[in-house]
């Protein structure tokens, strides 16, 4: 075999090396609105007009990261570098809960951009995640601590929510749902707080 031959075999096997042992892609998760509740049903025309402002929203830095960050049994911490969050978690939460929000009241007018005095009075949500305890094939935990401000000089409500999900598998997919639902379970407390101070919101199905 001449070295030109030999040259290019070696070349080919190089490529056919890089092409095996390259690494896989990772896959990227978003979080959504549970989609598990019933329809909202009709609310009175004034529910339509709540303004609601959801934010700041905070979580905790070890999972303050791109990747999803999960427990094991052994208690040990693991990042994986192949499932990863679509979008910072804390805008993510802050737009489901929203979203979340908006069935559960009834209203379209829920956000998480505050354009500041201009706008009509609104009610402020705040929500602190404390911890966010998730183990593959087993179950997710989110503890949160909230607040809701509403309009004028009203008492604030303060509450604690800790919603426990189970997740029937090893996928990364199933996990996320979880948290899914984790997070409605905790809007759906926000909500019945913005419900009590303001009588005229339907109560959708929580």
């Amino acid at each position: 075999m001449n070295r030109r031959k030999v040259t290019l075999c070696i070349a080919f096997a190089a490529v056919a090396c890089l092409t095996g042992c390259s690494s896989p892609s990772p896959k990227f998760y978003a979080l959504r609105a549970d989609g598990t509740s019933a329809a909202t049903p009709a609310v009175p025309t004034s529910a339509a007009s709540l303004d609601v402002v959801v934010g700041p929203v905070t979580v905790p830095d070890m999972v303050d990261r791109p990747q999803i960050v999960t427990r094991n049994p052994d208690n040990t911490i693991e990042m994986n570098e192949f499932a990863r969050w679509a979008a910072p978690l804390k805008l993510d939460i802050g737009r489901v809960v929203a979203a979340d929000l908006a069935q559960r009241l009834g209203t379209a007018r829920v956000s998480t951009i505050d354009v500041g005095a201009a706008t009509p009075p609104v009610w402020r949500v705040r929500v602190d995640i404390t911890r966010i305890d998730s183990v593959l094939g087993d179950s997710v935990t989110i503890d949160a601590q909230w607040v809701v401000r509403p309009p004028g000089h009203q008492a604030l409500t303060l509450g604690h929510t800790v919603a426990h999900e189970q997740v029937t598998s090893q996928d990364y997919g199933a996990l996320v749902d979880a948290h899914d639902r984790a997070l409605a379970t905790i809007s759906a407390d926000i909500a019945a707080a913005i419900r009590a101070d303001h009588p005229t919101v339907g109560s959708a199905t929580d």
